[in-house]
């Protein structure tokens, strides 16, 4: 192994190009190692929960190291690519000396009694003892005088005790004097440790030790002082055996005829952003038909217009105006539901959304502070906006903050749906095909461009009231587009 000085290697960690993301996937390495690199270049292309976002370095020097592949998912705050900065070299890592096994096995601590000079007083010197070659650990035979005083009774012999056969616990020798191993030491504790055994009622006795010299320690005490529940579960691993096999046959499938994509990046988090929304806000959806004849023809007046040259003029700028007319008629549309604090928060500004399907998923990115523009600005937004999105540039925070959304079905020949909330918004409305319909017409039934509008609420902030006034309002302005002037 070997690692760089400070001075000579820059780790650079997968930022948070977004608000609380935690994770992003790599999509495409613009660099190599040895490769050189210099301040502001874009070394790869990640993509997130909301968007691709592409990640410039922020220092000059050689690639030295690239951590992750192509198509690897890696937390924010993971270290992606090293890059040798100039001024140092790699220097070898100290090399990690494996600790003796003295050191790491606990189960000798048991055996060997107070060496000699412990015995005479002499304090114990810390840290690993000497081992002499082809002697090992040097161990003593003495052993510590047993006490005087009558056998203890038969009721008292730990010959249930469950460490038993773990390790031979230290017994009590035949003494000198001849008499039945029932006379047996003094366990070794310290006062608080034997306090502890007391108000646990564990006999020390029956405890094997685990400190230096056969010292019973708190943790020995612990784990005596309950030790059925801990043996009776190991039976139970038998029935576990079948569950581990189990996994393989439920991952084995025919490519040929079905294909695995695997859930992440921006479709992860719009599927877990609307089961949020479907399974916490109550939505109500309603819906209505209107003659949209007039405001087409306005759509192609536009288009000749000097004010919207080299602009993009269609019926989504028509339709997302309307909206925006409605919600300042009807600004308690414009609120969400603050759950911590049970209060609803009414906006006083609107950050247009509008629903973008991208190769990558569907992505929602805004228009702030969309109803102070006039319809030139508008139009303006919504070219860049459709455009950003379509080549996969959109920001995170282009996608934050929104207030009310717009979805397009129509473009895919759909009449109408019933569309999800965005989360942390109270309404979204959806856009059918417009069509040339029969339609009755000043008392007569003719060829009219028709289309069906959806209106999705959160029924907690909003009443069925309040929705339906906005999404008539919407339905009278695009059939009667003069009423943006005498409205708006």
């Amino acid at each position: 192994m070997t690692t760089m000085t400070d001075s000579s290697v820059r780790e650079f960690r997968m930022p948070d190009v977004g608000e609380g993301l935690t994770e992003a996937e790599i999509l495409t390495w613009y660099v190599k190692p040895g490769d050189t690199v210099t301040d502001g270049q874009v070394v790869c292309e990640v993509e997130t929960a909301k968007a691709a976002v592409e990640l410039p370095i922020p220092y000059d020097g050689v690639v030295s190291a690239l951590h992750f592949p192509e198509g690897a998912t890696v937390d924010v705050g993971t270290s992606i690519i090293a890059v040798a900065v100039g001024g140092g070299a790699a220097v070898p890592a100290p090399a990690e000396t494996p600790a003796p096994a003295e050191e790491t096995a606990p189960a000798p601590a048991p055996e060997p009694a107070a060496a000699p000079a412990e015995a005479a007083g002499e304090p114990r010197k810390e840290g690993r003892q000497p081992v002499l070659v082809g002697y090992g650990v040097a161990t003593s035979s003495t052993r510590r005088r047993p006490r005087k005083g009558a056998p203890a009774p038969a009721a008292e012999e730990p010959a249930t005790a469950p460490a038993a056969p773990a390790a031979p616990a230290p017994a009590a020798p035949a003494g000198a004097n001849g008499q039945a191993p029932a006379t047996r030491e003094r366990p070794l504790a310290k006062p608080p440790v034997r306090k502890l055994a007391k108000d646990l009622g564990v006999d020390l006795t029956t405890v094997v030790p685990s400190g230096p010299d056969g010292v019973i320690t708190r943790e020995d005490v612990h784990a005596a002082a309950a030790p059925a529940p801990a043996a009776a579960p190991a039976p139970e691993p038998a029935p576990a055996a079948p569950v581990a096999a189990a996994p393989p046959a439920a991952v084995s499938y025919d490519t040929a005829r079905e294909t695995r994509v695997p859930v992440k990046g921006v479709r992860k988090a719009t599927a877990a952003a609307m089961v949020g929304s479907a399974f916490t806000a109550p939505h109500v959806t309603e819906f209505v038909t209107v003659d949209v004849t007039r405001t087409m023809k306005l759509v192609e007046e536009l288009k000749q217009d000097r004010e919207f040259e080299g602009l993009r003029v269609n019926p989504l700028l028509l339709i997302s105006k309307a909206l925006l007319v409605a919600i300042r008629r009807n600004p308690e549309i414009n609120a969400s539901w603050d759950e911590a604090n049970q209060e609803i928060v009414v906006k006083h500004y609107v950050n247009l959304g509008i629903a973008a399907a991208t190769p990558r998923g569907l992505i929602v990115p805004n228009i702030k502070d969309a109803h102070g523009r006039t319809l030139p600005q508008l139009a303006e937004s919504l070219g860049d906006l459709v455009a950003t999105a379509r080549e996969g540039k959109t920001s995170p925070a282009a996608m934050q903050g929104g207030t009310v959304t717009i979805t397009n079905v129509g473009v895919f020949g759909v009449d109408t749906g019933t569309p999800i909330l965005n989360p942390g918004e109270s309404a979204i409305l959806a856009v059918g095909a417009i069509k040339l319909q029969p339609w009755v017409h000043k008392g007569k039934v003719k060829p009219r461009q028709v289309t069906t509008l959806a209106l999705s609420f959160d029924h907690r902030l909003v009443d069925g009231e309040l929705g339906s006034k906005v999404l008539a309002d919407v339905a009278a302005i695009l059939e009667r587009p003069k009423r943006l002037l005498t409205w708006g």
